[in-house]
């Protein structure tokens, strides 16, 4: 399939198994297509949590890791101890070849438990995974329970997902339940190349 094909297919998902195949099949080309259209949301959810957190020795999630474009955002701002997760085996393949991850595994985050330790993390980024046909809204809940207290949750998304409302409702819900407090929402560019934009979202778990 062309780059667009793949956007096309992208965003019309509905089902897990219909996301891991695209995936697949994405892997090889992911990088050249995402860089083709400028995709900025790795940087911008580096940076979200680079004003949050300092780049020591703290241990990151990085879920939908895909093939690295998002832990290398990360390891650029001075982040050394990440680990990756992903739904599809030929993200992960390729994510394997980048010396960014001390450890990849794959995970369905609709399909919760991971395997990863409750309060495991000092922060969790969710970069471009929760939209039709990936991560829903409720996975947010995993993404609470492998965070430590006070670690910062960084999700980027596009404007499509945001405007559907479901996950802006679940986080509301959360923050009402005081289990989380929300940060910032920032809008801004997300795939300049394909004139969308999207949001990154940052909150703390409580």
């Amino acid at each position: 399939m062309s780059r667009e094909d793949f956007f096309q297919v992208a965003y019309s998902l509905k089902t897990t198994e219909e996301a891991r195949a695209m995936y697949d099949r994405w892997a090889e080309i992911y990088d050249a297509d995402l860089t083709g259209v400028e995709y900025q949301q790795p940087v911008r959810c580096a940076e979200a949590l680079k004003k949050l957190l300092p780049a020591n020795e703290c241990k990151i999630l990085d879920v939908g890791c895909g093939t690295g474009l998002s832990g290398l955002a990360l390891k650029e701002r001075g982040y050394k101890n990440i680990d990756g997760c992903d739904l599809s085996k030929g993200m992960l393949d390729k994510a394997s070849q980048l010396d960014i991850y001390e450890r990849l595994f794959s995970c369905d985050l609709n399909e919760p438990p991971i395997d990863a330790k409750d309060g495991e993390y000092d922060a969790v980024t969710a970069v471009g995974v929760f939209s039709f046909g990936h991560i829903l809204p409720n996975a947010v809940e995993e993404l609470m329970r492998v965070a430590k207290p006070g670690a910062p949750i960084i999700i980027g998304l596009n404007d499509h997902y945001y405007e559907e409302g479901s996950l802006v409702t679940k986080l509301e819900s959360l923050a009402d339940e005081n289990r989380i407090t929300l940060i910032s929402q920032e809008h801004g560019e997300h795939i300049p190349g394909n004139d969308l934009k999207g949001w990154v979202i940052t909150f703390v778990k409580l």
